[in-house]
C-alpha cells in the first residue's frame, strides 16, 4: 500500500499549511482539473466536448456557501456553467441563490464600459447543475425553477404569447452510488468519487471514526483503481478536508441542539412566569389551564 499521508502531495507541508484550503472541498479539488471537468460535463450533457475547446474556470469565492466551497463555475463552448455539489437536503431556494451568483459572474466577465454601449453584447448561455450527494432519498433527476418562488404565479394565466419575463432552471442529478448509472458510466472520475463517498458513509454507519472511515475509503478506491492517481497524490489533503468537514457539520449540529435547548428552557421560563402572573391576578386554576392551552407560543 502506498503512503497516503505523505505521498506526492506538494501542498501538504504542515497541518497549518493544509488549513489554508479548508474552505475547499474534495469535490472542488477533484473537478477543478479542466480535463476531469470536461469529462464530467460531457457525461452529464451526453455529448463529447473536443479537447481543443478550452475550459475557463472562473469560480467565485464565498458567494453560495460561507463555510465551504463546493461549487465550480466555468465557461465551455460558449456556455457559462455553474456546477454545485450538494451533500445536505436540497435547498429549494437554490434558483434564487444562483440568480445572484450568475449576476456576480457577469460582473466579473463583462467589462463595465461594454454594458453601456449600443451594440448588443453576447454573453455565454447559462447552465445550472446541482449534483446531489446527500444521504436522504432523492430522485435521479429533477428541475428546480425560480418561477416556483414567484407570488401569484397561478393568477398570471400565462400563454405562449405571454411568457414569464424571467426564469432560471436548475437541473439536479442524484450522483449517489447506484443512481444515474448512465452518467457515472461515462465519467470514471464521478463514478470513483461517488464510490469513495459511499465507502466513507458505509464505514461511519458501522461505527468507525471519521479518520478510520476515510482511510478505508482511500485504500479501497486505490486498490480498486477508483480515483487512484488523484487519491495517491492528494490522499493527505483529502483526509484532512473530510475530517474538517465532519467536524464542521458536528459543530453546526451541536450549536443547533444547544440553541433549541436554550429556546425550550426560555419557553419554560416564560410559561412559568405567565402562569404566576395569572395566578397573582386571582384567576382560578382551571381558567389558567384553558388560557395556557390557547397560547400556542408556549407549545
Amino acid at each position: 500500500m502506498k503512503n497516503l499521508s505523505h505521498g506526492n502531495n506538494s501542498h501538504h507541508d504542515s497541518r497549518s499549511n493544509v488549513n489554508r484550503k479548508y474552505k475547499d472541498s474534495v469535490f472542488s479539488l477533484l473537478f477543478s482539473n479542466p480535463e476531469i471537468l470536461r469529462e464530467l460535463y460531457s457525461a452529464i450533457e451526453g455529448v463529447t466536448i473536443p479537447p481543443d475547446i478550452p475550459i475557463d474556470i472562473n469560480t467565485l469565492s464565498n458567494v453560495l456557501f460561507m463555510t465551504q466551497i463546493n461549487d465550480i463555475s466555468f465557461i465551455i463552448d460558449k456556455r457559462l456553467v455553474v456546477l454545485i455539489e450538494h451533500q445536505s437536503t436540497i435547498n429549494e431556494n437554490i434558483p434564487l441563490r444562483l440568480l445572484e451568483y450568475y449576476t456576480k459572474i457577469l460582473n466579473k466577465i463583462v467589462e463595465l464600459e461594454k454594458r453601456y454601449q449600443k451594440k448588443l453584447i453576447k454573453i455565454p448561455r447559462p447552465e445550472f447543475i446541482v449534483l446531489y450527494n446527500g444521504s436522504d432519498p432523492y430522485p435521479d433527476n429533477i428541475d428546480l425553477k425560480l418561477s416556483d418562488a414567484f407570488m401569484d404565479i397561478e393568477g398570471l394565466e400565462l400563454t405562449d404569447s405571454k411568457k414569464l419575463p424571467l426564469e432560471l432552471i436548475v437541473r439536479v442529478y442524484n450522483i449517489n452510488h447506484r443512481h444515474n448509472p448512465e452518467i457515472l458510466k461515462k465519467s470514471k472520475n464521478l463514478d470513483g468519487y461517488s464510490i469513495f463517498v459511499d465507502k466513507v458513509r458505509e464505514q461511519r454507519k458501522e461505527g468507525f471514526s471519521v479518520d478510520e472511515s476515510v482511510t478505508f475509503a482511500l485504500e479501497y478506491c486505490i486498490e480498486n483503481n477508483k480515483l487512484k492517481d488523484f487519491l495517491i497524490k492528494n490522499g493527505s489533503e483529502v483526509r484532512d478536508m473530510l475530517i474538517t468537514e465532519y467536524d464542521r457539520d458536528m459543530d453546526i449540529a451541536v450549536n443547533r441542539k444547544e440553541a433549541w435547548e436554550d429556546g425550550r428552557e426560555d419557553g419554560r421560563e416564560k410559561t412559568r412566569q405567565y402562569f404566576l402572573d395569572l395566578l397573582s391576578k386571582g384567576l382560578p386554576i382551571e381558567e389558567i389551564k384553558e388560557r395556557l392551552n390557547r397560547e400556542e407560543d408556549f407549545f
